[in-house]
């Protein structure tokens, strides 16, 4: 399977955070919602599609070496 038919990674994605409600510890920040699923597994069983608003985090700064 190649990368581009892998659902989005959520723990990759600029919108998803991990909440303070241990009843819903995942979110998602571009559809606004709280979850016990993560947010790509949640979307796939509300709509039967993979996420659309997947959006790659900014890749860290690389540390100067020494």
């Amino acid at each position: 399977m190649s990368p581009s038919e892998r659902s989005p990674d959520c723990f990759r994605c600029r919108s998803f955070h991990i909440t303070y409600d241990p009843a819903r510890p995942y979110g998602c920040r571009a559809f606004g919602f709280k979850s016990v699923r993560l947010p790509m597994d949640e979307v796939r069983v509300s709509s039967g599609n993979e996420c659309h608003l997947f959006e790659p985090k900014p890749s860290a700064p690389k540390k100067p070496e020494a």
